[in-house]
């Protein structure tokens, strides 16, 4: 049976997660507009820096930060963010993002995953008009980023998600 285009994108965006160097989550993103790959991404450290599947731990991790909250203390760039770095605005315009996470312990789907408030922000001004995030294998919930824009949750002081 042939798949669904959005799970065949979001399985492109899931083999991209296979490159992350981070031990708490791994991330992968797809960025497509009109059936064309534009780019690609994964969470890592900047190119030059160690990852921490080099330094054999996560300060997040380590000082047990809940997810969600604290990223200027992560090391990674992460899967959106590369993926937008990758693009040109012209490019990403009217684009949908697909981003799919994997616990790095078990393998298993990241529940509830979203972008980051800093990974939204990014998205916001890239352009992209639609993330889709996998649930599990054959599911995935589609967020329409006007809602990145309408439910500031900066303005609440709300963490996490």
């Amino acid at each position: 049976m042939r798949i669904d285009k959005i799970n065949y994108y979001l399985d492109i965006a899931e083999a991209a997660l296979e490159r992350s160097t981070c031990i708490r989550r791994n991330f992968g993103a797809i960025i497509v507009k009109n059936d064309e790959i534009i780019s690609t991404g994964y969470n890592g450290a900047p190119r030059g820096r160690k990852n921490c599947t080099d330094l054999g731990y996560c300060m997040r991790e380590k000082l047990k930060i809940p997810r969600g909250e604290r990223y200027e203390l992560c090391r990674s760039v992460h899967g959106e963010e590369n993926a937008i770095i990758s693009a040109s605005r012209r490019d990403m315009i009217g684009a949908d993002l697909y981003l799919v996470g994997k616990n790095y312990n078990d393998g298993s789907y990241v529940k509830d995953a979203r972008p980051c408030s800093m990974c939204k922000k990014t998205i916001i001004n890239s352009g992209i008009n639609k993330v889709y995030i996998r649930n599990d294998k054959e599911n995935y919930t589609v967020i329409d980023v006007q809602d990145f824009i309408d439910n500031d949750e900066s303005l609440e002081g709300t963490l996490g998600y």
